[in-house]
């Protein structure tokens, strides 16, 4: 709901980078499920999906029904959960790429176990506030900062590059799954006991995804400091990247623009579904369990749409199918009683075109960087598309207490779809292959008559 630049004079080359696992599957049939270390790595990240979708929906509970935030508190605290890609978003690329991922990734976790463990520890004795909440959430959102720089740029290292899309569709795959169970589950705990014993569960998925990630077996070699430009060298590496390739910069934008704008809608979607409309938190897992399905479907098309429509068509496509969700979900304040199949059906449809949206375009910027660069290629674009978000929070606490929740809504329904127009109007629209390096030009026969 991701034009060549100057090679890094710091980066490492990606011939020293030996996949063991990835070798020893050569000679067999080039499934990426024989990886062992892409298997381990889908593991823990199911289990810390499973854990998160728990807490997802509890956190929000927690925070509107136990400790009653109004519309601004809301805003605070979704804003507080992203505002570590806004502050610390270009550098951790530069800092992951001077680190091996697998312990970054190790420490992520630990941190985001430790630190959610504590929720339930101050509700039971009675001193839990929504300030402590702001706390607890910018202080996962770092981590998960972290965590999601590096884990996009780990994956190409266990994998070959022909794997690449079936390795991300699989751990999207993997990622709805939890999306379905998840949100239903936590309806069905919540329903019998407090949130905040909910949110350990959060804990423990990152328990678990921290083994799993600690079993992983690489030979990523360890960065030498002499190795390593200057810091403001590096984050420029790459922004110039990504916004010296044309493609990745409309991307790019769309995605920030889709987020600034759609996150007026889904910051305050719990005030409409808890407060306005009244559903129980049990309702509320299960109509966003039952819409997450559709991002099953949408992870498992994926690679069938984009040789069906083109690379680049899907690309728009999924856009502009990810913008209508944001018209029904105010309709079901306008229709009461048709609520919950209005919900269902904007959720089912949401997570349809994000999942296919994000795996397509992930998948081509993750085929087109350079390995030494993927760190800070991908720390620049969650910068953008992530750093918008505490903008949005706070702009949809703001309006959400002067205009009210739905007409916000409203107006975030109609400035995401207008920033489709971003990659519709590019060349993206009607591309059947995208470029397969960021000097490849487009040629005129990869567009479709």
């Amino acid at each position: 709901m991701s034009d060549p630049a100057d090679a890094p004079a710091n980066a490492d080359s990606p011939d020293v980078v030996v996949r063991s696992d990835t070798a020893r599957d050569s000679s067999r049939e080039a499934s990426v499920w024989r990886n062992r270390s892409y298997v381990r790595l889908w593991m823990g990240e199911t289990f810390s999906q499973v854990g998160e979708q728990l807490g997802t929906l509890a956190i929000p509970v927690l925070a509107v029904l136990v400790l009653d935030a109004t519309a601004q508190e809301v805003g605070l605290l979704n804003a507080a959960e992203t505002l570590a890609f806004l502050l610390i978003g270009l550098p951790v690329g530069a800092w992951v790429d001077r680190m091996r991922k697998r312990r970054v990734m190790m420490t992520a976790d630990a941190v985001r176990a430790v630190v959610l463990a504590s929720i339930p520890l101050l509700w039971a004795f009675g001193v839990l506030q929504i300030w402590y909440l702001f706390v607890v959430g910018a202080v996962v959102g770092g981590a998960t900062v972290f965590f999601d720089v590096t884990y996009q740029s780990y994956v190409p290292r266990l994998v070959r590059p022909e794997q690449v899309a079936s390795a991300n569709s699989g751990l999207e795959a993997s990622a709805q799954v939890a999306r379905v169970g998840g949100p239903a589950a936590s309806g069905g705990l919540l329903a019998i006991m407090p949130a905040p014993l909910v949110v350990l569960a959060t804990s423990i998925g990152y328990l678990f995804s921290f083994a799993f990630v600690a079993s992983i077996r690489d030979d990523e070699p360890r960065h030498e400091r002499s190795q390593h430009a200057s810091l403001p060298r590096e984050i420029g590496e790459g922004l110039r990247f990504v916004f010296g390739t044309p493609l990745l910069r409309r991307i790019t934008l769309m995605t920030g623009s889709f987020n600034l704008f759609g996150g007026l809608v889904l910051t305050l979607l719990p005030l409409l579904v808890l407060r306005e409309l009244g559903l129980s938190p049990a309702v509320y897992g299960v109509v966003t369990a039952m819409g997450a399905v559709g991002g099953i479907l949408g992870a498992l098309c994926t690679p069938w749409l984009s040789r069906v429509i083109g690379e680049g068509t899907v690309i728009v496509v999924a856009a502009l199918v990810s913008s209508v969700p944001p018209f029904v979900i105010p309709l079901a304040a306008l229709f009461p009683s048709a609520a919950i199949p209005l919900l269902v059906g904007a959720d089912f449809l949401f997570s349809f075109g994000v999942l296919v949206y994000n795996i397509a375009q992930v998948s081509f910027r993750q085929r087109i960087c350079p390995r030494p660069l993927l760190g800070r290629m991908n720390a620049s674009i969650r910068f953008v598309v992530w750093g918008v978000m505490p903008i949005s929070g706070v702009l949809a606490g703001a309006l959400g207490g002067w205009l009210g929740v739905t007409t916000t809504m409203w107006i975030g329904a109609v400035l995401s779809l207008l920033g489709c127009g971003i990659v519709l109007f590019s060349p993206l629209t009607g591309m059947r292959k995208l470029p397969d390096g960021p000097a490849e030009p487009v040629r005129p026969s990869a567009i479709a008559d």
